[in-house]
């Protein structure tokens, strides 16, 4: 929405300084932006006499103004300096002046700059000197936005008032998000406290003087402000509990216990204590880069003496590449027989797939496509097994626009590569190598199963200010040449999480779920055996397989209770519960006790007739997520005040912890298309495996889910609103069960705040959006593969015709 004073600032500026040489105009829109307030800087280098005229408030601006010295109430050398901060003020959304007073630096003004002082954290009197003029001329914002928090924005603020005055740092952002300006900030903050000058490198005496203050039971001080504040900016820890820490200057047990997890998290020794390793892991991507590390790549072959050295040098795991491009003078791909050879070793292997690679001009749609059918080529010719994932490299330090960027543009990339992958009937999965920041976007964008993160490129801009990927199957922190005897070669150390798990043969014909299958087939023998017969023999074997988890009195009377005798005499015949197995579409570990959980509900309450509602059916998937989601929101509700942008952050998002995750989704979806198939006479045998096959329905889950049980984004919207705010007996008790219970106000009850029907809707519309996203990239992936399928036909139909 359009602001007025900012269209008055944009129409000021560019009819004070249109005519001047140099001077780079404003779109006159009403909205704030890098464009108006670059005009407003060049503005003021005319004032300050500084030619050319270029969009930074740099050294030379900076000098310029802090010879007018401060600029106060009263101050009156220069209107137009007064006007062009008062509208800066203005863009930042402060009352800087009566409209039409502008150049006067009245009360009114005054009172702006205190306030702005004091949402810096820096306090002080309504005047403005050359570092607040600066800040005031930027981007940043003081108050909290849209995914920050107040618990970062506190030591934002903390870090400006402590040392704003020092000459070498500068007013950061209070907006309450981690971003490589406050990592920068932080960094400048320890460096001061060692008596360093600072240079915001993690550079060796930084290094010495971290070694020399580990923070442990009894610390306190201002190091464990800076430590915790590190714990901080690097929070939450996925899958963990607790998952988030805040700021002491004490050493306590709750720290003491977030610091343990990150570690597990991040692959360091379990100390419990702020140590030299945690400290660089929270501070810089490679972290130690002497740590130890079981994993490597490389692009020289392994030949039998280097991978006998990679295994006593506690080598377990190295990445090779199955492609070099025309023109490369790297001989960097796989050698005949190499494979075997590193197999021999007791060494593992993962795929890494580079085109170049190294610039925006590198990255398109057209060019992810053809490089997918490529790497699928390669990778089968070398015999790697269905289900390997594959490791596109984007290797350069991509910005956030050229990660968004269309025609050209990373995630394009990678929807690309994803849509190459499913036309070859999703044999291999796609992950990511490069930056943080692109291996967050691009598992979020378009299903990633794992990052392969540069964390040795700790400069990128991609790496300062990002948290480790949560999928993070390699971490690179160190590149060195090896010396093995009168052979040398580069080898790249990685610290792995066992994400993925890497290859330890080729040519094996099975597929990643056909363990599951067999599982599923035992169990339906079994219960055959107990005496089971039609679709009670597939009820049983999702009772057995839910009963640990979802056999409490909850589930009892949502569904009923589980056959105990056939529990015990399954687990007579040597059968346990099976948690998890690998989706052979998507790479990703999936529940299979939630998964049959969701199948038992839906194979015994059927979906309603009006497709708009919600039932109890609903409650077992989807439904019953939905309302814990609800409580996970009205937790994190400071954070996002807006419930569509929640939604939008974690729900159904790859690589996103959330209490209604991606996995959560697939294994709703899944589930629901087990027990349509139980109840149309299909065996659960044959269910699970026609759905989890090489061609199987798993491909199309979310756009089949989608059709099948809402048909139209309205009926979808609307059963979400009901799964809420519904009166059915059974939904009523899971709301009870699900939100009230949590501590959370209940969808109705909250209509009655102001506003609160709007926050319901918005809440709905996210999960509407959420189905439509992983939709979406179905849709592109079909209408590829559509489109591919015909062209094979047409050159089939070429050739036939050329030979008769």
């Amino acid at each position: 929405m359009a602001d007025e004073q900012v269209l008055r600032a944009q129409k000021w500026v560019n009819l004070t300084y249109g005519n001047v040489p140099g001077y780079v105009r404003c779109p006159e829109t009403g909205n704030t932006g890098w464009s108006t307030m670059n005009s407003l800087i060049m503005g003021l280098q005319h004032e300050l006499g500084i030619t050319p005229l270029v969009a930074s408030f740099g050294a030379t601006t900076y000098a310029k103004f802090a010879a007018l010295g401060d600029i106060g109430f009263g101050w009156e050398q220069n209107r137009n300096i007064v006007s062009i901060l008062e509208f800066g003020l203005w863009c930042k959304g402060y009352w800087a002046v009566e409209p039409g007073s502008e150049g006067w630096f009245t009360g009114v003004t005054r009172a702006a700059v205190e306030k702005i002082r004091g949402d810096m954290g820096i306090g002080g009197a309504g005047v403005i000197n050359a570092k607040i003029a600066r800040a005031i001329l930027n981007m940043d914002a003081y108050v909290v936005v849209m995914g920050g928090s107040e618990k970062i924005r506190s030591i934002q603020q903390w870090l400006n008032g402590r040392y704003w005055s020092r000459s070498e740092f500068n007013i950061g952002p209070c907006d309450g998000i981690y971003s490589r300006d406050v990592q920068k900030s932080l960094m400048y903050a320890i460096q001061y406290e060692l008596n360093l000058t600072p240079t915001g490198n993690f550079g060796p005496a930084t290094q010495a003087g971290l070694k020399a203050n580990t923070v442990g039971p009894g610390s306190s001080g201002i190091f464990m402000l800076l430590f915790s504040s590190a714990c901080v900016f690097n929070e939450p820890i996925p899958r963990s509990d607790p998952s988030r820490t805040n700021v002491t200057d004490s050493w306590n047990s709750a720290i003491q216990t977030w610091v343990t997890k990150f570690q597990a998290f991040s692959k360091l020794t379990e100390s419990g204590r702020g140590d030299y390793q945690t400290w660089a892991q929270l501070l810089v991507s490679m972290g130690d880069p002497d740590r130890d590390a079981t994993g490597s790549d490389t692009r020289f072959e392994i030949t039998a003496s280097r991978a006998k050295w990679l295994f006593d040098n506690k080598y377990r795991v190295v990445g090779r590449y199955i492609y070099d491009p025309p023109g490369s003078t790297l001989d960097k791909e796989i050698k005949p027989g190499e494979l075997q050879t590193i197999f021999d070793a007791g060494l593992r292997v993962f795929p890494i797939y580079q085109d170049n690679a190294r610039q925006l001009s590198d990255f398109s749609y057209t060019q992810g496509y053809q490089h997918a059918l490529n790497a699928h080529q390669l990778a089968t010719g070398y015999g790697f097994n269905r289900g390997t994932t594959i490791y596109f490299a984007v290797d350069y330090d991509a910005t956030q626009e050229e990660i968004d960027g269309s025609p050209n543009g990373i995630v394009k990339y990678f929807h690309g590569v994803q849509a190459g992958l499913a036309s070859k009937d999703k044999k291999y999965n796609h992950g990511v190598y490069g930056s943080r920041n692109v291996c967050i976007n691009v598992t979020a964008k378009t299903s990633a199963r794992a990052s392969f993160v540069s964390g040795m490129s700790w400069g990128f801009s991609g790496n300062l200010g990002f948290p480790l990927p949560e999928n993070w199957a390699f971490n690179q922190i160190k590149e060195f040449k090896v010396t093995n005897g009168a052979d040398t070669f580069d080898l790249d150390r990685n610290v792995i999480s066992n994400i993925d798990t890497s290859v330890s043969s080729v040519n094996d014909p099975a597929g990643p779920a056909d363990s599951f299958i067999t599982y599923v087939t035992r169990l339906y023998q079994l219960a055959g055996e107990y005496g089971a017969t039609g679709t009670r023999r597939s009820e049983l074997v999702m009772e057995y397989i839910r009963h640990k988890d979802y056999g409490d009195y909850r589930w009892n009377l949502l569904i009923g209770e589980f056959d105990t005798g056939f529990r015990d005499f399954a687990n007579s015949k040597g059968m346990k519960v099976e948690k998890f197995f690998k989706d052979p579409f998507t790479g990703y570990s999936l529940g299979a006790e939630h998964l049959m959980a969701t199948a038992n509900a839906h194979l015994l309450i059927d979906h309603p007739g009006s497709l708009g509602e919600a039932n109890g059916g609903d409650v077992g998937g989807w439904a019953g997520d939905l309302m814990t989601f609800w409580t996970d929101w009205r937790n994190s509700e400071t954070e996002y005040p807006n419930p569509l942008d929640f939604g939008h952050a974690k729900l159904a998002v790859p690589g996103v912890t959330s209490s209604f995750s991606f996995t959560d989704f697939i294994e709703d979806a899944d589930g629901y298309h087990i027990a349509r198939a139980v109840r149309g006479n299909k065996t659960i045998v044959q269910a699970v495996t026609e759905h989890y096959a090489a061609t199987g329905g798993g491909l199309r889950r979310f756009n089949n889910y989608f059709i099948q049980r809402w048909g139209n984004s309205t009926a979808c919207k609307n059963s979400a609103n009901y799964a809420l705010c519904g009166t059915n007996t059974k939904i009523m008790m899971a709301q009870a069960g699900l939100i009230t219970l949590s501590g959370a106000v209940l969808p109705n009850d909250y209509k009655l705040y102001p506003g609160g029907t709007d926050k319901v809707n918005g809440f709905c519309q996210g999960f509407v959006d959420a189905i439509n996203a992983r939709r979406g990239l179905e849709s592109r992936m079909a209408a590829t593969y559509r489109a591919n399928h015909q062209r094979f036909l047409r050159e089939a139909r070429a050739r036939a015709q050329r030979h008769q």
